[in-house]
């Protein structure tokens, strides 16, 4: 009889109860929370396996590579870094220009790849896939294909950078009309204005900080890419850094990484700043 009591005197809300009302569809998130952590922890172990990867490899040899940085880079050798500023000038306006140049090409072509202003599903898929195409092939991929065609340097550089630049933003571009253009374009297809108009009066200005944002974004990622660009045969920065090391001069090339490092990271401030005000706005 008092336990009887005690069980009804229990104040609503109790821990008690409060668990065994646990909504069933929290249960079954819990549960996919649970299965996802298991795989991916299976998916480890089997790719561990298979590839006789030791992941704590890195740990146990930690001190290796902390006597490599201590004793062969530290401190940077600035003197004997000879060409450091005009390759950066190179590798950042490679970067720039690929951007850009990108960026009035698939601004050209986010209209055909827009379910919204595309005359023809047809169109949209194809344009689509050749951007996907180039978007996903990497960069590196890119380059070593232009290389083998036109041998080493900026230019090289320079063309694989801008297939992955038009594959990206094309998709970009294309996503930021999609979600600007819905209402517009029925509002003025209601009025019965020609296609170029309905562009230019209502899609356009309403992208356009869609469009910035994304071309800011992608200053930022060709700025990290051309780098590795460089280091593979693409000119600038990257190439004369790769030099260094195969030489062994690695007090040199630690001045180099220093200085594209801070590049890349003051570059990256920047644009998100500017990225933030335009998306504000």
């Amino acid at each position: 009889m008092l336990a009887k009591f005690f069980h009804r005197a229990r104040p609503h809300g109790s821990k008690k109860d409060g668990y065994r009302a646990v909504p069933d569809e929290i249960k079954k998130q819990r549960r996919l929370y649970y299965i996802v952590i298991a795989i991916i922890a299976l998916a480890f172990i089997a790719t561990t396996v298979n590839t006789s990867f030791n992941p704590f490899i890195i740990f146990f040899n930690m001190e290796n590579f902390i006597a490599f940085i201590v004793n062969d880079m530290i401190p940077p050798n600035f003197g004997r870094a000879v060409g450091l500023w005009d390759s950066l000038i190179q590798t950042i306006s490679m970067a720039f220009l690929a951007t850009f140049v990108g960026g009035i090409i698939s601004f050209c072509l986010c209209f055909l790849a827009s379910f919204q202003t595309s005359p023809s599903s047809v169109v949209v898929r194809l344009v689509r896939g050749l951007a996907s195409l180039q978007r996903n092939v990497p960069t590196i991929i890119w380059l070593f294909i232009f290389r083998m065609t036109f041998g080493i340097g900026i230019t090289i550089g320079f063309v694989a950078l801008l297939f992955n630049t038009v594959g990206f933003l094309t998709r970009m571009f294309a996503e930021v009309v999609d979600e600007v253009g819905n209402e517009s374009m029925e509002a003025l297809d209601s009025t019965g204005s020609a296609y170029l108009p309905k562009l230019a009066q209502c899609v356009i200005p309403a992208a356009i900080p869609g469009f910035v944002s994304w071309l800011l974004f992608s200053v930022e990622i060709n700025i990290r890419s051309a780098g590795i660009v460089g280091a593979m045969g693409g000119g600038g920065i990257g190439m004369l850094l790769m030099g260094h090391l195969n030489a062994f001069r690695y007090r040199t090339a630690f001045a180099f990484i220093l200085v594209l490092a801070a590049v890349i990271i003051i570059i990256g401030v920047i644009t998100d700043y500017l990225r933030e005000r335009v998306l504000s706005k």
